[in-house]
C-alpha cells in the first residue's frame, strides 16, 4: 500500500485590508485577484525567544535615551561653566588680591637698618659710635593653637621672653596674640648676648618638640616664632663725657638730643630691606628673596678736642660738688678760629644708661641755661667807651661808696671809701659804680648812651643765637633800650637786668682777643660720607665788633685783673703766661620762683694774653658752700683748665712781660 501524502499545510492568505482596500490602494489583491483576502502579516518573533503554541508575541519598545542625556550634558555644562567662571575670577579678575594674600602668608618683608655714623673729635677719636645689635620679633601667627600646637604659647613664650629681655609679661603676651599680624617687634636693639640666650632656649624647646612628637604627641614649641633682625646700637665708649654735646638716640633708632638729634639725616643714613619666603617661621633659602642694601650713614668730626673736654669736664664736676652747687659750665674756644674745644657740664648724665639721668641733667646746659651774666659782661661796657672815644685805660674815676641814680641806690661788691681808680682800675677791680659812670658818657643823654651801648652788646652776639642751630639753645635776654627800666639802664652795664648763655659769654672774650672780630662759634668740623670723602663744614660767620687797636688795649686791662695784686682774678695767674681775664658774681634769679636768689659765679679770660690762641670760661651756679664770688672758685677752674689746653695743644709760653697798666691814682694828680 503506498504511503499516504502527508496533508498539506495550509497557509493564511494576506489580511484584508480595514477600509477594504488592496495594499496597492487599488484594491486588486497581491495575486491580482480583485477582492481577494491580502496575507498576513507574520509576526515578529519576541526577543530572545519564541512564540508560544505557534502564538504571534507582542511587540515591546525601548524608551529613547536622548533626553536623558540632554539632562546630563546640560547639568555637566552648569558645573562646568561654574568652574570656569570661578576660575576666571581667581585667575583673571582677583588674580592680584589673592596672590597678594598668598605673598603674606608666605613672605615676610624687614627694615635693614642704616649703620649710624660715628661722632667723633677732632683727631678721629670716637664719641659715639653703633655696635651689632639685634631687634627680637615674632611671628604672631606661629603663636596660634594650630600653629604651636599649643593652647597657651602666646603666655608661655611671654614668661619666658619676658625675664631675658627686661619686659612685662602682659606686653609680651598681647604683642604675641595678634594672629592677624605677621611681625611684632619684642625688643629693640638688643646684645648679641640676648638674642644668644633666646636660641639656646629655642634650641632646647625644638629638641623637646621633635622628641614628643615622636611618641605621637602634638608636638608643641612656643617659641619656634620668635624670631631676630640684625640692627645696630649706638654707644658712648667715653661714657658721660660731652654727653650734653652728643646727646642720645632713642629706642626707635632716631637721634632724642644733642647733635644726634640736630644731625639725625646725616647721622641715620638710609634704611634698606629684605623681603624673603619662610616656612613654619624658618627662612626657605631656595625661594626667591629681595633686597634694597642700606646706605650707611655719615661721620662727624667735631671740633671738640676729646682730652681737653675731659680736663674741662672733671674741674667743673668737682668744684659743683664742692660747692654744692646746682649746676655749672666751661667752655673752650679757639680764638683764631671760633672752634669750640670743649663743652663741659655739671652734673651730666651717661646716655649708654639713660634710666639714671634726671631731668635736670639732660640736655646742654651751657647752650639751654640763661642768666644775669655780672662783672664779666663789663668788658663789653669797656668795650664801647674806649672804641667811642669816651675815655682812655689812664682816664680818672672817682667811685663813691654809693651811687644815686634813677630809683636805686648802687654800690659795689664790697664796702669801700671812697676810690680814685682809672679806667682800668674799674675794670681791674670790677666796680659797679666806676662802670656806670664811664658808661654815662657814651652819649649826651642817658637814653643816647643807653642806645650806643645796645648796639655793642649787639654786635658782641648778645640778644641772639650762637649760630651753632644746637636743639633748644637760648637767645639769651636783651631787651630794647626802649624797654628798659630805669633799673636796668645802670645794672646792664655791669652785667645785670641781660641773660647769656655760656657760650655767649664766651665768645665775648674770644672777640677780644682775635682782635675785636667776632666769629661764631663752631661745633661740627666736617663730615664724611659712605664714599670715605670728607666735607669741611661751612666757614664761620664773621663782623668786627672793635677795632684792633681797642681790643689789643682791652687786652692789656684784663691782664690787670690777673696779674695786679689789686686784680679780683689772682687766683687765675698761670706761671709762665700772659693771662687776661674777668671775674664775676652776679645775683642769680631762681628758675623756679623767678625773683633773687643765690648767686652765679664766673671768670672768663684768654692765654697767653701777648699771642691769644684759647679762651676758657667758667661759671657755677647758685654756691652753697664756702666762697661765692668768681674769682676764689671759677679762677682756680680757669687756670686748670687752661694750662692743661696750652699744654696739649702745646702753645709755647709767653716771651714778654705784661704792661701791668695803673690801677688808680692819688687825688690831685
Amino acid at each position: 500500500m503506498p504511503p499516504k501524502e502527508p496533508p498539506r499545510r495550509r497557509v493564511p492568505g494576506p489580511a484584508r485590508p480595514r477600509n477594504g482596500a488592496s495594499r496597492s490602494g487599488n484594491g486588486a489583491s497581491r495575486s491580482g485577484r480583485p477582492g481577494a483576502r491580502p496575507p498576513a502579516r507574520r509576526p515578529r518573533p519576541a526577543q530572545g525567544g519564541t512564540t508560544r503554541r505557534g502564538t504571534a508575541p507582542r511587540s515591546l519598545r525601548l524608551g529613547s535615551p536622548r533626553p536623558r542625556l540632554r539632562l546630563v550634558s546640560l547639568g555637566l555644562t552648569l558645573v562646568m561653566l561654574a568652574f570656569v567662571a570661578r576660575l576666571l575670577q581667581v585667575q583673571a579678575v582677583d588674580a592680584s588680591a589673592y596672590a597678594a594674600k598668598a605673598e603674606k602668608n608666605r613672605y615676610l618683608e624687614y627694615t635693614v637698618a642704616a649703620e649710624r655714623g660715628e661722632i667723633t673729635d677732632r683727631n678721629g677719636i670716637a664719641l659715639a659710635t653703633s655696635v651689632d645689635a639685634h631687634n627680637i620679633t615674632a611671628d604672631p601667627k606661629l603663636f596660634t593653637p594650630e600653629e604651636s600646637k599649643a593652647p597657651d604659647a602666646p603666655q608661655q613664650a611671654a614668661a619666658l621672653l619676658a625675664p631675658i629681655l627686661d619686659k612685662d609679661v602682659d606686653e609680651l603676651v598681647k604683642k604675641l596674640s595678634a594672629p592677624k599680624s605677621r611681625y611684632t617687634v619684642l625688643a629693640h636693639r638688643q646684645t648679641p648676648q640676648v638674642w644668644k640666650q633666646i636660641k639656646d632656649l629655642k634650641a632646647v624647646f625644638a629638641e623637646k618638640a621633635s622628641e614628643d612628637k615622636l611618641k605621637g604627641g602634638p608636638g608643641a614649641n612656643v617659641l619656634a616664632g620668635v624670631l631676630q633682625e640684625p640692627t645696630t646700637k649706638r654707644v658712648y665708649p667715653n661714657g658721660d663725657l660731652a654727653a650734653g654735646i652728643l646727646g642720645f638716640v632713642s629706642a626707635d633708632g632716631k637721634g632724642g638730643g644733642g647733635l644726634e638729634s640736630q644731625l639725625d639725616k646725616e647721622l641715620a643714613g638710609e634704611d634698606g630691606k629684605i623681603r624673603y619666603a619662610q616656612a613654619g617661621g624658618r627662612r626657605v633659602p631656595t625661594a626667591g628673596s629681595s633686597e634694597i642694601p642700606a646706605v650707611p650713614g655719615s661721620d662727624i668730626e667735631l671740633t671738640i678736642d676729646r682730652d681737653i673736654q675731659w680736663a674741662a669736664q672733671k674741674a667743673i664736676s668737682d668744684q659743683v660738688a664742692k660747692s654744692k652747687a646746682d649746676r655749672g659750665y666751661v667752655i673752650v674756644q679757639n680764638t683764631r678760629t671760633g672752634e669750640l674745644l670743649a663743652m663741659a657740664n655739671a652734673p651730666g648724665y651717661d646716655p649708654n644708661d639713660l634710666s639714671q639721668a634726671t631731668s635736670a641733667s639732660l640736655g646742654n646746659a651751657a647752650l639751654q641755661d640763661v642768666y644775669e651774666p655780672g662783672s664779666t659782661s663789663k668788658v663789653m661796657s669797656i668795650a664801647a667807651v674806649l672804641e667811642e672815644g669816651a675815655a682812655t685805660p689812664g682816664t680818672h674815676v672817682t667811685v663813691p661808696n654809693r651811687l644815686h641814680r634813677g630809683d636805686r641806690l648802687f654800690k659795689d661788691d664790697v664796702d669801700h671809701p671812697t676810690w680814685y681808680l682809672t679806667l682800668n682800675g674799674v675794670l681791674a677791680k670790677s666796680s659797679n659804680i666806676g662802670t656806670i659812670l664811664a658808661t654815662g658818657q657814651l652819649g649826651k643823654t642817658q637814653a643816647e648812651s643807653n642806645k650806643v651801648l645796645y648796639d655793642y652788646l649787639r654786635k658782641f652776639g648778645l640778644g641772639k643765637k650762637t649760630g651753632l642751630g644746637y636743639p633748644g639753645e637760648s637767645p639769651g635776654l636783651l631787651a630794647h633800650p626802649k624797654d628798659w627800666s630805669t633799673s636796668q639802664q645802670y645794672t646792664i652795664p655791669f652785667g645785670q637786668g641781660l641773660s647769656v648763655n655760656a657760650v655767649q659769654a664766651a665768645s665775648v672774650y674770644s672777640t677780644v682777643a682775635n682782635g675785636g672780630v667776632r666769629i661764631a662759634p663752631t661745633l661740627v668740623r666736617g663730615t664724611k660720607g659712605s664714599d670715605g670723602r670728607f666735607t669741611p663744614a661751612e666757614a664761620p660767620e664773621e663782623n668786627r665788633v672793635v677795632s684792633e687797636k681797642t681790643a689789643k688795649t682791652l687786652a692789656a686791662m684784663l691782664e690787670s685783673v690777673v696779674d695786679d695784686s689789686e686784680g679780683t682774678g689772682t687766683k687765675a695767674a698761670i706761671p709762665g703766661y700772659r693771662v687776661a681775664g674777668k671775674t664775676g658774681t652776679a645775683n642769680r634769679v631762681d628758675p623756679v620762683r623767678g625773683v633773687y636768689k643765690g648767686y652765679t659765679a664766673s671768670f672768663a679770660g684768654f692765654a697767653p694774653a701777648d699771642n691769644p690762641q684759647i679762651t676758657v670760661y667758667c661759671a657755677i651756679q647758685n654756691p652753697t658752700k664756702g666762697s661765692y664770688f668768681g674769682g676764689q672758685i671759677c679762677g682756680p677752674i680757669y687756670k686748670q683748665v687752661m694750662e692743661f689746653a696750652l699744654k696739649t695743644l702745646q702753645t709755647p709760653p709767653s716771651g714778654s712781660e705784661p704792661p701791668r697798666l695803673p690801677v688808680s691814682f692819688k687825688p690831685g694828680e
